[in-house]
């Protein structure tokens, strides 16, 4: 029996991240797209519907916080995981993407090894 893989959606304005993120996600058999920013990443999720969504929290247009918590307030995506990707690495910041229903927070420069991990 077939399953079908993971689909994970990457949201961050840095080509580089997007594209060392996505590498090592599909080679670990991960479904991949990805977003350059918080609009298009919620245009996205929408589309593609993602079991996870990694997002950046300092995007332009939407920021990575105000992503969370619109993709939170729509049921389409209450059992979506939702990791934030930044590197804002003060309490204040994780608490805050928590507290909008963010999964959990993964800190750059990042580990390619701790993301598939995660």
């Amino acid at each position: 029996m077939e399953t079908n893989p993971i689909k994970i959606l990457i949201a961050d304005d840095e080509p580089d991240i997007i594209e060392i993120i996505s590498f090592h996600l599909n080679k670990a058999g991960y479904e991949v797209e990805s977003a350059k920013d918080g609009s298009e990443a919620i245009e996205k999720a929408k589309q593609f519907n993602p079991d996870c969504i990694i997002l950046d929290v300092m995007m332009p247009k939407r920021n990575g916080f105000e992503v969370c918590e619109y993709l939170r307030s729509n049921k389409q995506f209450d059992k979506t995981l939702i990791v934030l990707l930044t590197a804002l690495n003060d309490e204040a910041s994780h608490i805050k993407g928590l507290e909008l229903g963010g999964d959990d927070f993964i800190n750059k420069p990042i580990s390619p090894k701790v993301l598939v991990s995660r």
